[in-house]
């Protein structure tokens, strides 16, 4: 397992964060980013505010905090220490539990992609429309962005196709009985 230690900057501090090259997801130091969003003076008093919230969590039966991994990053002191981490799935629901004005914009955000989300799901056109919109924005040619719906439709209709082919016994049609 390959992993890239990073960090990163959330107005002017920073959060540690691991790149899990098997998993292919950010871990995030969830000291860190409790100390950004309640303005922690310093680590001692993120640990804590980590450690208090933890609990709570878990006396409330968040399974959020049970599936937090703990990896080594690199501690204040230089040492490479466990420390508790996140997924961004994990944060954002760790960061719902924050009482912070800095976490209202995060919360806020997190509500408008639930209820686009909501929406895709209701006309599903909508998320064709998105994901065009999406590969626009990280630069893809209106030709590859044509070519990549192609063949998620071509693989949809081959799934499709193989699950009916699976189902239906052999020599028998559709609609009869066996």
């Amino acid at each position: 397992m390959t992993k890239k230690e990073a960090l990163r900057l959330f107005e002017e501090k920073k959060v540690r964060t691991v790149w899990d090259d098997v998993e292919e997801k950010w871990y995030f130091s969830i000291v860190d980013v409790c100390g950004i969003l309640t303005d922690q003076p310093d680590y001692e008093h993120a640990r804590n505010y980590w450690k208090v919230l933890k609990h709570r969590l878990v006396k409330e039966g968040n399974e959020t905090v049970t599936n937090c991994n703990q990896l080594k990053l690199r501690a204040y002191d230089g040492k490479m220490r466990l420390t508790d981490v996140a997924d961004t799935e994990q944060l954002f629901r760790l960061i719902q539990s924050i009482p912070s004005p800095k976490a209202e914009p995060f919360k806020q955000w997190m509500a408008q992609v639930a209820s686009q989300r909501l929406d895709q799901m209701q006309d599903p056109e909508k998320s064709i429309d998105q994901a065009i919109i999406d590969y626009k924005r990280l630069g893809y040619s209106d030709a590859w962005i044509n070519q990549r719906i192609k063949s998620i439709e071509v693989r949809k209709e081959l799934t499709e196709l193989y699950y009916q082919t699976i189902q239906t016994p052999q020599g028998v049609e559709k609609g009869e009985s066996a």
